[in-house]
């Protein structure tokens, strides 16, 4: 799995950024990173509540930018209050990528060609 195995690289503070059409898998991406971080939360989609929050080995803090269109939006969300507090994984990154920090780690989650396939692309991490 590979959330799993992305959980094995990280450090604790770091912003990963996914990107993906409805359906696409974000989800169940942030469910393996739970998993790989020890978590035995139940992870949802935060589509209404904005941010859930997680337990395991670090803090993970699950955003949903969906409906997120200003600066006043992000603001109200609590992100800046969350940065280097723990992981923070933003589902609809596309709605914020101007205000993503620097060094965030950016994965692209698109369809394959079977039903279940899908193809991801990283970009700030070395190795998966």
């Amino acid at each position: 799995m590979i959330g799993k195995k992305l959980a094995g690289n990280l450090s604790g503070t770091e912003v990963i950024a996914l990107f993906g059409n409805l359906g696409a898998g974000k989800t169940s991406l942030v469910r393996g990173i739970a998993l790989g971080l020890n978590s035995e939360d139940d992870v949802t989609s935060p589509t209404f509540s904005i941010v859930n929050e997680y337990m395991g080995k670090y803090p993970i803090y699950h955003f949903d930018m969906y409906r997120i269109n200003t600066y006043e939006d992000l603001y109200s969300t609590g992100y800046f209050d969350y940065l280097d507090n723990g992981i923070l994984i933003i589902e609809w990154s596309e709605n914020i990528e101007a205000i993503l920090p620097e060094d965030a780690i950016k994965i692209f989650i698109r369809y394959g060609k079977g039903e279940s396939e899908r193809i991801l692309r990283f970009e700030g991490i070395d190795e998966i």
